[in-house]
């Protein structure tokens, strides 16, 4: 009876399996026996290949033991590593442990370890492509159920920007050793920039003092009732962590606080959103640039602030009533182009769900959340999503916002990992002003209404930002300043906060 035939380290003939997938066994076989030799091949590769990258099961089991010894500071070598395959029931029909050193007999692997490396990961890439196809086809053949081709649509694009990113189309779990080098590093950031910042900076010493940052898959909700200044807080927050990128791409330096931004703009065009920024940089209000009505110094300086602006890593989608899903798949687009680090959505109750719960506010906003909260863990960056607040706050003799009060959903305060809400005193005074005295007015008139101009003078200018939840911090107030003539806010000048409620 003929033997059955082994794995050779050569192979023209695999397996029906091997010939439908790429491959490359002689490569995964070469480039393991120059790690054998020489361990420090590992740190000169330009690509980052694990275990699962190898086609062969047995290459990927050399691998991992490889990968351990080394992180043990130990030599990964046929010696070393025979202990840990004697038992090996695949590497006996490979030869036994005698194939560990047949891996390193030739020593051509370290003629080109880095290309050998590249073609491993290429074709591991492949192989992840040709699944992803499989399933798009399977599923769009299946018809047994409820025929939902956006929703096919959707998930193969999220498949197929994990295979763009390298990362396996399965989740896979971080070591403690992989999560605890990530912290530490956000930890040597917050030091290098002085204390306090370890995340994208808002551009507001304030709020960066108080969050460090915004950190990579949070997600933000940022609520007020309207005309508080929602919008024109997130273009701020928006301009100012590209604007830093910017800085960080002119000039260097060893931490990157800011990042290319992907704003999606639900409610206003991308020209409106321009004109608010180009007034905010120019410090030209917004009602003389829409009007003309600008003087030649004017002009010059909104000439200046737009040049500066051109090159700004700023990308604005307007694209009316999105759906979650649809949202989704531009961020990953966007994320494959421009590499964006911060994503803003203005705002939440504008968007759309799946469909399926259209006849549930409740849950068709829950699903939105999710989704969002989804997509900052999937593309790792931060989401700053803005959002209504409920008629309730109107009611009260106390104007200032709660987490109640957020509209539709207890979702949105369940999924966030901070919630902000933006309030300004000086919006509700100026409701309750009084009518102005003429010379005919009583003197019972006139001291009631310099007791409002006199509360006025002391609230203009005043916002406070609630940090009503924070998953890795503390909650309190946070003062900012606002120049509503050009919608901008800015952390205050003083350091004396009592007037604004700072905790």
């Amino acid at each position: 009876m003929p033997e059955p035939e082994k794995l050779s380290l050569v192979s023209s003939d695999e397996s029906p399996e091997t010939r439908k997938l790429p491959s490359n066994l002689e490569a995964e076989a070469a480039f393991l026996g120059a790690v054998l030799i020489d361990n420090r091949v590992i740190e000169e590769l330009q690509v980052p290949i694990r275990p699962e990258h190898f086609f062969e099961p047995v290459h990927q089991r050399i691998y991992e033991r490889v990968l351990t010894l080394i992180d043990r500071n130990a030599t990964a070598s046929p010696v070393t590593l025979r202990p840990y395959f004697e038992a090996d029931e695949a590497l006996k029909d490979l030869g036994g442990t005698s194939y560990l050193a047949q891996l390193t007999a030739s020593g051509a692997g370290l003629l080109a370890p880095r290309e050998l490396a590249q073609q491993i990961y290429d074709l591991a890439l492949l192989r992840e492509l040709v699944t992803v196809g499989r399933w798009l086809v399977e599923g769009a053949l299946d018809t047994s159920q409820d025929v939902n081709p956006m929703d096919r649509i959707a998930q193969a694009e999220a498949d197929l920007f994990k295979v763009a990113e390298g990362a396996e189309t399965g989740s896979e779990a971080s070591t403690f050793r992989e999560a605890s080098m990530t912290a530490l590093k956000m930890a040597e950031a917050a030091l290098n920039s002085g204390g306090g910042l370890s995340g994208k900076t808002t551009g507001i010493s304030t709020i960066d003092t108080k969050t460090a940052g915004l950190h990579n898959s949070d997600l933000i909700i940022l609520a007020g009732r309207p005309g508080m200044g929602k919008t024109s807080l997130a273009t701020n927050i928006a301009f100012n962590c590209a604007e830093e990128h910017l800085n960080w791409l002119s000039e260097g330096g060893e931490f990157n606080y800011g990042a290319p931004v992907a704003f999606f703009s639900l409610e206003m065009s991308a020209d409106q959103l321009a004109t608010r920024i180009l007034a905010e940089q120019a410090e030209i209000s917004s009602e003389s640039l829409r009007s003309g009505k600008l003087t030649r110094e004017e002009f010059q300086q909104l000439s200046f602030a737009s040049q500066r602006l051109s090159e700004l890593p700023l990308y604005i989608d307007d694209t009316p009533a999105l759906t979650i899903a649809a949202l989704r798949n531009r961020a990953r687009r966007m994320k494959r182009r421009h590499d964006i680090g911060l994503i803003v959505v203005d705002y939440l109750q504008l968007l759309q769900g799946s469909g399926r719960a259209n006849d549930n506010r409740v849950n068709e906003i829950s699903e939105i959340s999710r989704g969002l909260k989804t997509l900052a863990k999937e593309l790792s960056v931060p989401v700053i999503a803005l959002s209504q607040l409920s008629r309730a706050v109107e009611q009260r003799d106390d104007k200032r916002p709660m987490l109640s009060d957020l509209r539709e959903s207890g979702s949105i305060e369940q999924d966030a990992d901070m919630v902000w809400f933006i309030y300004r005193s000086d919006y509700y005074h100026l409701l309750v002003k009084p009518d102005t005295p003429d010379g005919s007015s009583s003197e019972e008139v006139r001291e009631k209404y310099r007791a409002w101009e006199e509360k006025h003078e002391e609230l203009v200018g005043k916002a406070t930002l609630i940090v009503a939840k924070q998953r890795h911090g503390s909650t309190g107030n946070i003062p900012l300043h606002f120049q509503s003539e050009i919608t901008k806010f800015t952390a205050p000048n003083t350091r004396d906060y009592s007037d604004y409620g700072y905790e």
